[in-house]
């Protein structure tokens, strides 16, 4: 989120003339964050083998995985003096290995992204932001990921205050929502959504343009019914659902989470500053925040759609919807990674 002035013109528009002060006093506190984030494959193992993971269906886990813990101590110190002010840990399952997680942890605001089977101990990480994994009710978790994962990890998360869970909704979820947010309500946590993008071809799991529309609604109905338990906001799902962002088509031209040095675009998309996906052998880039055998087109990441939004700044100082639009959307993702409370 870069800095900019609130007097800025875009055109014969300033944000100032678009805000009034509590707006202009949301729109400061998000701009002065200034995140420069990167993706780290902390290892390329797993203790569960989910049917449509990106990660082991385009084959990025066949890669030597460093194991020396100094040499991985050495890397994350390269990456803060690149620039990097939030390491967002996938996997794999990071869990499986606390020491590389305690390296980064020790050196940069660390973001773990867990199935949540293994408890990221809070003596050692007590501020840590986790996210977990949930890809729908039991039936769909056993369907797709051969569990129950939320009977554990409810029960190894329960009322943490540095955890949400990222409920990643397939569309046999449609409808079904608000059980699986009640649940996470009542175990004391938060949730986020984003979509399932299918990469295996799971039978059943094949989204229509109808079912995308009615789960738009769902899923504002459910910000305002659970208000103190879903962190999102309507003009994410809007995108997310649409694929559109100001009468703009989402898909590889747009997208802002390509890894920096590979990104050969031209002419290039506003993008992440300084992001790059490291692979667990700490030399490898892979492509973007997903991998490289998706389909943009069909992409359904919650993450690089937020972001689309984020690096779009000026483009939304246009009308006052549109730049509270922005600024919501940003106030969202600073909070899933704890830079601003919930």
């Amino acid at each position: 989120m870069p800095q900019i002035d609130d007097s800025e013109p875009v055109g014969l528009i300033t944000v100032s003339s678009l805000l009034n002060d509590a707006w202009r006093e949301r729109y400061k506190r998000i701009s002065k964050l200034n995140i420069r984030s990167s993706i780290y494959d902390l290892t390329n193992q797993c203790n569960l083998r989910c049917q449509g993971c990106f990660y082991f269906s385009s084959d990025e886990h066949r890669l030597d995985e460093e194991k020396d813990l100094a040499k991985w101590e050495e890397f994350i110190d390269r990456e803060k003096a690149r620039g990097v002010n939030l390491a967002i840990l996938i996997g794999g399952e990071p869990t499986l290995h606390l020491d590389r997680v305690q390296a980064f942890y020790d050196r940069l605001p660390t973001y773990c992204a867990t199935n949540g089977q293994i408890k990221a101990p809070r003596d050692r990480f007590p501020d840590m932001m986790v996210g977990i994994s949930l890809w729908g009710d039991a039936a769909d978790e056993k369907t797709l990921r051969g569990r129950d994962t939320f009977a554990i990890s409810s029960r190894n998360y329960a009322g943490d205050a540095y955890t949400y869970y990222l409920y990643t909704i397939t569309p046999t979820q449609v409808g079904r929502l608000e059980r699986t947010v009640k649940k996470i309500a009542d175990v004391g946590l938060k949730v986020h959504f984003q979509l399932f993008s299918n990469d295996e071809n799971a039978g059943g799991f094949v989204w229509t343009a109808e079912m995308l529309v009615r789960l738009r609604q769902e899923m504002d109905e459910m910000l305002d019914k659970y208000p103190q338990t879903v962190i999102s906001c309507r003009y994410y799902h809007e995108v997310l659902t649409t694929g559109e962002m100001l009468g703009r088509p989402w898909g590889w031209l747009e997208c802002p989470s390509v890894t920096e040095p590979l990104d050969r675009r031209h002419p290039r998309p506003r993008h992440l500053i300084k992001f790059i996906r490291w692979g667990a052998d700490l030399k490898t880039m892979h492509r973007c925040c997903t991998s490289a055998t998706r389909d943009c087109r069909t992409c359904k990441d919650g993450a690089a759609h937020m972001s689309w939004v984020m690096v779009n700044k000026r483009d939304h100082i246009r009308t006052t919807k549109d730049l509270q639009n922005w600024i919501e959307v940003n106030e969202m993702f600073a909070k899933l990674y704890r830079f601003i409370p919930w």
